[in-house]
């Protein structure tokens, strides 16, 4: 999730932009463009008997206080452990015995935004988490990024780190490498579970038409000018962003109850910030990744998509609101819908209520799916 590059609220065209959540996506590959072919279990996987206090299926919820007393994944400001990918170093951390999970953060997050969900999922469940590449303890490795390099990142972390079929959790960006890895590598995946993912139902009756080649003049001046005054926008915006004030401004936005937006928090995001390529990273991501989201869709991903799916939604998301989850159920019956009065990042906000819920479906699974 976090921290806005400036003080503009986001609108449905900068969300992400403005730090995480759900700028358009537009189709992902050729195979996406038709329904899979994949055979889906149609048995209704319906989500009963949650019966916690503040969740719903479908419905209405009740606000309930933070976490008090309950148990956090410590802060190491040297990180966990350190997997090596394609030359780079990722940061995960894997706590517990029993059937693998994978937990992926958002834009600007790293894997201690999973503290309060880490040690109680871990109590039953194998539980890795791994920082994206260019964000939290992973390498701020200075690349074209692209939602595939994610994508990819996540199936060679399970292939060659967790190394058997596991659910995946993504909030918010990391929402939406879950689903792309999913769709991808379905062998792999056991579920996904999203928590107000980013990405955004295309158009189909929009057209794809080829776009205009450069001329000189556009080659040779006004795109060297856009990119010297957008690397001087950005660079103060990145300024603006890594501090400490502004990171609490943005998060207690997004948290409807900030009681949990505390220095703990506050640190796991600005001092990544401190890396010398942070800054070129952000710029990269700001240029050539988040203004230029005319590649993916929702719906082409989730054509794809073979596994059971869970919502768990934040439904005071300034960002996203609930008409995407439900949205969401609706091209993808095989979904399950908890609703949640929480903002952007339910996990942190309320993360006894999102274990609970994704424990619940856990078993549910299991049961449909006993070789979990």
């Amino acid at each position: 999730m976090i921290s806005s590059p400036s003080g503009i609220a986001p609108s449905h065209k900068t969300e992400l932009y403005a730090l995480t959540a759900n700028s358009a996506f537009v189709p992902l590959r050729r195979a996406f463009q038709h329904r899979s072919k994949c055979v889906m279990n149609r048995r209704s996987f319906a989500f009963r008997g949650i019966v916690a206090s503040g969740v719903s299926v479908m419905g209405s919820s009740v606000v309930m206080q933070p976490a008090q007393g309950i148990e956090r994944l410590p802060f190491k400001p040297e990180g966990y452990n350190f997997w090596t990918w394609r030359g780079h170093k990722i940061h995960y951390v894997v706590q517990g015995e029993g059937p693998p999970i994978v937990l992926i953060h958002g834009f600007g997050a790293s894997v201690f935004h999973w503290r309060y969900n880490i040690p109680e999922l871990a109590k039953k469940y194998k539980v890795y988490a791994l920082d994206l590449l260019g964000f939290g303890w992973s390498d701020k490795a200075i690349i074209e990024y692209d939602a595939m390099v994610w994508r990819d990142q996540v199936v060679d972390f399970m292939k060659e780190i967790v190394k058997q079929p596991a659910v995946l959790v993504g909030n918010s960006l990391g929402g939406f490498t879950a689903l792309v890895s999913a769709a991808g590598s379905p062998e792999q995946v056991r579920g996904v579970v999203l928590l107000n993912s980013a990405g955004q139902f295309g158009d189909t009756n929009k057209s794809t038409d080829e776009p205009e080649e450069e001329t000189s003049f556009q080659k040779f001046l006004l795109k060297p000018l856009k990119d010297f005054f957008q690397r001087i926008f950005l660079g103060v915006l990145f300024w603006q962003t890594k501090q400490p004030a502004r990171i609490v401004s943005v998060l207690k936005s997004v948290y409807i109850n900030s009681e949990n937006v505390d220095d703990y928090l506050v640190e796991s995001i600005s001092r990544p910030a401190a890396d010398p390529n942070a800054r070129e990273v952000y710029y990269r991501l700001m240029t050539r990744f988040m203004f230029n989201q005319s590649k993916y869709t929702l719906n082409s991903v989730l054509s794809e998509l073979c596994c059971p799916l869970l919502l768990l939604w934040g439904d005071l998301d300034p960002w996203v609101g609930p008409a995407k989850a439900n949205r969401i159920k609706e091209f993808y019956p095989n979904t399950s819908v908890v609703h949640l009065k929480a903002g952007h990042c339910p996990h942190d906000e309320v993360p006894e209520l999102v274990n609970s819920a994704l424990m619940d479906w856990l078993a549910t699974l299991q049961q449909a799916q006993p070789t979990l």
